[in-house]
């Protein structure tokens, strides 16, 4: 009898465990409002990247941003936060809630993912994964999205964006460069 009364105790105090932490877990509002008051404290961009953990290309370009030679250019720069969406049915858990409306409100739903947004400190949006046509800005949807950048067009563009949201020198741009190209299982290098 006290077997089972205390297997009962357990089983409500994980359940109640696990709905509190439930009601505990952070928007992707919170979560951009958060990385939005450590970059103006710290003076930088805010780099929003949205993944999942199934998702190979995210994986790569997690694995780029942390290279070694070129970790510090981000950290630098760039107050770096990953939002969780697109799961499998066994890992629903895991997004973060109300990131698939961020992507909706930023006029981004259709696409794959890594998907992601580069804001100010303020929240201003200066740049995402979008790649529209020519002489185009924000009010335009893009015909595709770079997602993790390999190709050289797709690196071409990134180092573009790179260039207009941070002061991030030409030899530092040139490494960054050299390892995202290195995504490319076509690239000689």
């Amino acid at each position: 009898m006290k077997a089972k009364s205390l297997f009962l105790s357990i089983v409500i105090l994980l359940t109640y465990s696990f709905n509190t932490m439930a009601q505990t877990k952070l928007t992707a509002g919170d979560i951009l409002n958060e990385a939005m008051k450590e970059a103006k404290a710290t003076h930088k961009k805010v780099f929003i990247k949205f993944s999942a953990s199934w998702c190979g290309w995210c994986h790569k370009m997690d694995d780029s941003m942390k290279d070694p030679s070129i970790k510090a250019y981000f950290d630098n720069n760039f107050v770096m936060r990953q939002l969780i969406v697109m799961e499998n049915k066994d890992k629903k858990d895991l997004e973060t809630p109300g990131a698939e409306d961020m992507i909706k409100k930023y006029n981004s739903e259709g696409f794959g993912i890594p998907l992601w947004f580069i804001f100010d400190e303020n929240g201003k949006l200066l740049a995402d994964s979008h790649i529209r046509p020519e002489g185009t800005g924000f009010e335009t949807k893009g015909t595709s999205i770079i997602g993790c950048p390999a190709s050289e067009p797709e690196v071409a563009l990134f180092i573009d964006i790179l260039k207009s949201t941070t002061k991030l020198k030409e030899a530092e741009l040139k490494k960054i460069y050299g390892v995202f190209r290195k995504n490319d299982p076509q690239y000689k290098g």
